[in-house]
């Protein structure tokens, strides 16, 4: 499994996304009232980040990140990864550590427990997914089921989870789906406008089919992907025989753990990708905590 590079994933639009998620989690605790009146500006600790379960790590290099929102050039910080990203760690391991002036490392703390916590636990049930689908030769797909505001790091955690994005944002793929299709009146409508409208630079597109004359009109329309939504196995078996493999198949709606298995061998014909929303909008967290041991930041 070829894991993502945070930085690379986190730079550009994604990386501004992250940043405004992270400034606004910070402006929703306000100021630490308690901490302030307990320590003082120069008090120094050593932090330590532990999985309190077994679990995928997803997240560290975010450390840095709030920290930058924490800290100040007059007291500055470390910290160090101790566990790879991507990594299954043993529950009681220590995964980083931090090392700063007290104050800043208490303000940083929920946010990067909250960070890790959510990335760790979409990689963990993103992977016991892929896991339901070893040897069937179909990728599992994301959604834009998320958290809002939290598009990107959720979807990060399904890749360091051994799944794949899918439509990170509205215009990296046009989709066509029930409400366009009604709208226009039509598949075929609705695929003419598309072309109509951005030409030779028409991105991709790919349509939401609710049953099998659905199916047969996008396939007379050459899109690049058709969905097969909410379709039971035995729909999905007549459906997908209609796709010639020249085109990209879908299967989505109403997909768990109990049933992905049974959906993508349905028929002869295998989809290429089945997609679950389960995976961002349901996913428990993982459980990590902060443990605080006083001394000096730089020891």
């Amino acid at each position: 499994m070829n894991l993502p590079i945070f930085e690379d994933y986190f730079s550009g639009e994604a990386g501004e996304a992250l940043r405004r998620l992270l400034k606004l989690a910070l402006d929703e605790d306000g100021p630490d009232l308690t901490s302030d009146g307990i320590f003082s500006e120069d008090d120094a600790v050593k932090a330590v980040i532990v999985a309190k379960e077994e679990t995928l790590v997803a997240g560290l290099p975010v450390i840095p990140w709030v920290m930058d929102l924490c800290a100040t050039p007059a007291y500055p910080y470390s910290w160090k990864a101790l566990a790879p990203e991507g990594s299954r760690v043993a529950r009681g391991t220590t995964v980083a550590e931090i090392s700063g002036r007290t104050r800043q490392v208490l303000r940083a703390e929920r946010v990067i427990l909250n960070m890790v916590c959510r990335m760790s636990g979409i990689a963990n049930l993103t992977a016991r997914y892929v896991e339901a689908l070893a040897g069937t030769g179909v990728t599992l797909l994301d959604t834009r089921k998320t958290l809002p505001g939290s598009r990107y790091p959720d979807k990060y955690g399904v890749l360091v989870g051994g799944g794949r994005n899918h439509r990170r944002t509205l215009a990296e793929m046009l989709m066509i789906k029930d409400n366009h299709i009604d709208a226009a009146g039509s598949i075929t409508a609705a695929v003419r406008m598309l072309r109509d409208r951005y030409g030779e630079s028409c991105p991709p597109i790919e349509v939401e089919c609710r049953d099998c004359e659905e199916v047969r009109e996008a396939v007379s329309c050459r899109v690049s992907r058709i969905m097969m939504d909410n379709m039971g196995p035995d729909m999905l078996d007549k459906a997908l025989a209609l796709v010639p493999v020249t085109i990209e198949t879908e299967i989505s709606g109403g997909v768990s753990l109990d049933n992905i298995r049974a959906l993508v061998t349905a028929g002869e014909r295998r989809a290429t990708f089945v997609s679950v929303g389960r995976i961002t909008h349901s996913a428990p967290i993982a459980d990590f905590s902060m443990r605080l041991a006083r001394g000096n930041a730089h020891e």
